[in-house]
C-alpha cells in the first residue's frame, strides 16, 4: 500500500511528458500550417479511397497526437504524483511507461470507437436523404450532448477522482508493471468519463482545429485543477448548448 508521506506535492515530472506534449502540439500546428490537416479529418478518411481499416489506423495515429496535446496537460498532477510514488520500485521507467501506455490505450479505444460510429453515421446519411441534406443536425447534436453532459452527475463523479490524485493513489496504488497498467486503465477511464463529451466535439470539428483544441484543452485542465472549476464547467455547458442552438437556428432557416 502507498503511504501518505509518499505523496509529495512538488515532485519532478518524467521528462517524456513535457516533450510529448510539445511534440504533439508541434505536429498538430505543423499539419495545419502545411495544409495537410484535412487529410486526417474523419470525413476525408471515411469518404476517401482507403480501406476502412487503413483509414481507421491513420485516424487513430492523428487522434493520439491530439489527445497527447490535450489530455496529458490535464493529467500532469496524477502523472507527477505516480512517478514520485514509484521512485522506489525496480524498473521505475518501465512502471511509469506501463501506467502511461494504459492511459493512452483508453483514449485510443475511444478514438477508434468514435471513428467507427462516424463511419456508420455516414452510411446512414447516404441511405436517409432527409438527414443527408441536413448535415448540421449532427454538429448541433454533438454540441448539445457535450453541453448537457457538463451538468451530469457522472461527469462530476469522474472529475472528483481526477481532482484528487493523492486520494486516488492511496486507494488504488500497487507495485509492479501489471498493477501500474491496471492503475493507468482506471485513471484513463475516469479521465474519459469526465472529458469524453468535450473530446467528441473535436471529432465533430476536426482533429486539427487549433482554436477548438486550445479552448477545450484550457477547459479540461481548469476543470481538474482550478478553484472555480464547477462554475466554469457549468458556464461551458451553457455556452455549448447556446452554440448548438445557434447552429440549429441558422442552418435550418428557422
Amino acid at each position: 500500500m502507498i503511504r501518505a508521506r509518499s505523496l509529495p506535492g512538488t515532485t519532478g515530472l518524467p521528462r517524456v511528458i513535457p516533450g510529448a506534449i510539445a511534440l504533439a502540439w508541434l505536429v498538430v500546428i505543423g499539419a495545419e500550417l502545411l495544409g495537410v490537416a484535412d487529410a486526417v479529418h474523419h470525413d476525408s478518411l471515411i469518404e476517401g479511397q482507403l480501406p476502412l481499416w487503413a483509414a481507421l489506423a491513420i485516424f487513430v495515429l492523428a487522434w493520439q497526437s491530439m489527445t497527447a496535446a490535450m489530455m496529458l496537460p490535464s493529467s500532469i498532477p496524477m502523472i507527477r504524483l505516480f512517478h514520485a510514488t514509484s521512485r522506489t520500485q525496480p524498473g521505475r521507467g518501465a512502471v511509469t511507461a506501463s501506467f502511461l501506455g494504459a492511459y493512452g490505450l483508453v483514449w485510443a479505444a475511444f478514438g477508434a470507437a468514435a471513428f467507427i460510429a462516424d463511419a456508420l453515421l455516414h452510411q446512414l446519411t447516404e441511405t436517409t436523404p432527409w438527414l443527408g441534406t441536413r448535415p448540421w443536425i449532427v454538429s448541433a447534436a454533438v454540441l448539445a450532448i457535450a453541453g448537457a453532459f457538463q451538468f451530469s452527475s457522472l461527469k462530476e463523479r469522474c472529475l472528483r477522482e481526477c481532482r484528487h490524485p493523492g486520494a486516488f493513489l492511496l486507494q488504488h496504488y500497487r507495485r509492479g508493471k501489471g498493477a501500474a497498467f491496471e492503475l493507468g486503465l482506471r485513471h484513463g477511464l475516469f479521465c474519459l468519463g469526465c472529458c469524453w463529451a468535450l473530446m467528441l466535439v473535436m471529432v465533430a470539428v476536426g482533429a486539427a482545429n487549433l482554436t477548438w483544441m486550445a479552448l477545450l484543452t484550457a477547459v479540461m485542465v481548469y476543470e481538474k485543477t482550478g478553484r472555480l472549476s464547477a462554475e466554469v464547467g457549468r458556464a461551458v455547458g451553457f455556452a455549448l448548448l447556446f452554440v448548438a442552438g445557434m447552429v440549429a437556428v441558422t442552418q435550418s432557416g428557422i
